[in-house]
């Protein structure tokens, strides 16, 4: 190649570079406008401070508009003042607040770090930081319903940790170390992955017809969870707490829980409810207990101090393992029923002082199979029972093959053993 096509390749390079980079020869007619984003594109939300969100004589920041507000830095609090209030007249306006993970720290004699201060409120949603050490509340919610309380940490306040009111949804937040109950949930809320421990009563107390999921509650001075009725509590762990483990109220639903080393009992669930494949084991009253009306079934209950099982009238025990009740200086039964008209069915029950205790008459005992308690079998006159087939100390041949004869003494099929 020659000197005069390198000028020539190069020249080109550098027309077709400058084509690519340079702007229009031509602009459009009429005004230059800008085509950056105002700053309100940037940050559709309001900041809370000083000019935005003004105080008065009872907090340090107020939001009387609907909107979607957010810190930009810590609260600290100050003696006589909540954090901040949520004052909207009128049902219907919404807020929103980002604490974008800073901390509202309160002083002794402050209020509640955040509060609804008008009652009728709705729709006030919450999430992503701290409040701790306020005089009263953490967050106190309770004036407004349908509310959104998420990835929240309360901590140390000298009233509840959240107040959540009615209708609210509690996702995600841990309250320690409160004075009162760690997270109160009024009627028809729904709490999800939360965790309460350390806190001065219960640590979930939830209302009427609400939902508890994939909660733990430890080492609370009261209750670990405790519902009122129709409630809901599925897949949750309550331990070391000083009063009972769970408590549900009348026609609740108790599933796939534990509790474990509660110095009350583990599970109590009022009359008409259904505790299904729970655990509780090592607690200082009876494992499970339920009134009126109830259903105990495929759970396990084991090294409590009182009864592994203790229902009341007309409830249904089925397929449970009890096992070692009655434990230390305790006395327990494995199942034990109080009153008539039960139906304990196909349980095995094993090491307690009693394995099956029934007080009254007007019980139906079948298929049932005990062993290694101090007495297999406390059965008050005028109840309904198989045969209890005594093969203690038997001697079996051994099986090593296709085909043995039963050795259980019996064919039928309602038949309770003693092993």
């Amino acid at each position: 190649m020659n000197r005069t096509r390198i000028i020539t390749a190069a020249a080109l390079t550098l027309t077709a570079a400058g084509l690519l980079f340079a702007g229009p020869l031509n602009p459009p007619a009429g005004p230059v406008t800008s085509t950056y984003k105002t700053l309100t594109e940037v940050e559709p939300r309001i900041a809370i401070n000083l000019t935005n969100t003004p105080g008065d004589a009872d907090s340090l920041f107020r939001i009387t508009q609907r909107g979607s507000y957010y810190l930009t830095g810590n609260i600290t609090g100050v003696v006589g003042r909540h954090g901040i209030a949520i004052v909207l007249a009128g049902n219907g306006p919404s807020v929103t607040i980002d604490l974008m993970g800073y901390e509202l720290a309160g002083v002794a004699g402050s209020l509640d770090g955040i509060s609804v201060t008008v009652f009728s409120t709705r729709n006030v949603a919450i999430r992503n930081g701290t409040v701790r050490a306020w005089g009263g509340d953490g967050v106190d919610v309770s004036g407004s319903t349908n509310n959104l309380l998420d990835g929240l940490r309360v901590e140390g306040n000298r009233g509840r940790g959240i107040d959540a009111g009615s209708a609210s949804t509690i996702t995600g937040c841990t309250a320690s170390f409160n004075t009162g109950n760690g997270i109160f949930a009024s009627t028809g809320s729904t709490v999800t992955g939360c965790t309460a421990s350390f806190n001065g009563a219960a640590g979930i107390f939830a209302g009427q017809a609400c939902t508890v999921t994939a909660c733990t509650a430890f080492e609370n001075s009261g209750n670990g969870i405790s519902t009122i009725d129709s409630s809901t509590v599925t897949g949750c762990t309550a331990f070391d707490n000083t009063g009972n483990g769970i408590v549900a109220g009348d026609g609740s639903t108790v599933t796939a829980c534990t509790a474990r080393g509660n110095a009350g009992n583990g599970i109590f669930a009022d009359s008409g409810s259904t505790v299904t494949g729970c655990t509780a084991r090592f607690n200082t009253g009876d494992g499970i207990v339920t009134l009126f009306g109830s259903t105990v079934t495929g759970c396990t209950s084991s090294v409590n101090t009182g009864d592994g099982i203790q229902v009341g009238n007309d409830c249904r025990v089925t397929d449970n393992t009890c096992d070692s009740n009655g434990n230390g200086s305790g006395d327990g039964a494995g199942i034990h029923a109080t009153g008539s008209g039960n139906r304990i069915e196909g349980n095995i029950v094993t090491d307690a002082d009693r394995g099956i205790d029934v007080d009254v008459g007007g019980n139906i005992i079948i298929r049932n199979t005990c062993t290694s308690n101090t007495i297999n079998w406390v059965i008050a006159a005028n109840n309904y029972y198989g045969p209890i087939i005594n093969r203690t100390g038997v001697v079996t041949a051994a099986v090593n093959g296709s085909v043995a004869a039963s050795t259980l003494a019996t064919t039928d099929p309602n038949a309770n053993f003693s092993y």
